[in-house]
């Protein structure tokens, strides 16, 4: 088993930055992908960004150029550097790790004031 603790959530003004951990306990040496969703007020989870062992990061379109995924893999550790927040980045984050089935954290809020 793996769990996936965040932290890094708190409020920001529109235009801000923040940085979002997760780290990785239990079984982490299985760890394939890790990665981030999220998801608003009465809006459905939604992905953010992901990266594999290999380092090759994918992220949605709304995010592109304005977030970054990275992570330490001594450490066992995903991070998420946001910036140019907008409300429209409110929401709940989530870590994402695949090993050969999905882990979830419990989520750390996130947002941003206009």
């Amino acid at each position: 088993q793996v769990q996936l603790v965040e932290s890094g959530g708190v409020l920001v003004q529109t235009g801000g930055s923040l940085r979002l951990s997760c780290a990785a306990s239990g079984n982490a040496f299985s760890i394939k992908t890790m990665g981030w969703y999220r998801q608003a007020p009465e809006k459905q989870r939604e992905f953010v960004a992901i990266i594999t062992n290999a380092g090759a990061a994918t992220y949605r379109d709304s995010v592109k150029g304005r977030f970054t995924v990275s992570r330490d893999y001594a450490k066992n550790t995903v991070y998420l550097q946001m910036g140019r927040l907008s409300p429209e980045d409110t929401a709940v984050y989530y870590c994402y790790a695949v090993t050969n089935k999905s882990h979830w954290g419990k989520g750390t809020l996130v947002t941003v004031s206009s």
